[in-house]
């Protein structure tokens, strides 16, 4: 069993930065794929990023190229997101999720979740 806990959310102006963090606690493996999830006020959840399991970066909203960056320190069991020049817009809860999932392609489909960290990007 494997749970995954954020933290690092918090208010920020705008242009602001913020550092989210992902430990996983229990069995993981190198073969993990992570990604981070967010969602606003009123909206469905959505995709953010991920890393898969060979370190490969996918970018699943467009809107944060270039500002936001994933990585990962297997040693901690932690995984990063960078987030710079921070807008309104990604205001939200942001969640990260794991699944065992081996190659240099993200999956669909998460078995681990987190309970989320509230991100407020407001002048």
């Amino acid at each position: 069993q494997l749970q995954l806990v954020e933290s690092g959310g918090g208010s920020v102006l705008p242009g602001g930065s913020l550092r989210l963090s992902c430990k996983a606690y229990g069995e993981i493996s190198y073969f993990y794929a992570i990604a981070w999830f967010r969602q606003a006020p009123g909206m469905e959840r959505e995709k953010v990023l991920c890393i898969s399991s060979t370190d490969k970066v996918e970018y699943h909203a467009d809107s944060v190229k270039g500002r936001f960056a994933i990585s990962r320190d297997n040693d901690k069991k932690t995984v990063y997101l960078e987030m710079n020049n921070l807008k309104p817009e990604d205001t939200g809860v942001y969640y990260c999720a794991a699944d065992l999932y081996f190659g240099s392609e993200c999956p669909t489909d998460y078995a681990y979740w987190g309970q989320g960290t509230q991100v407020t990007v407001s002048s």
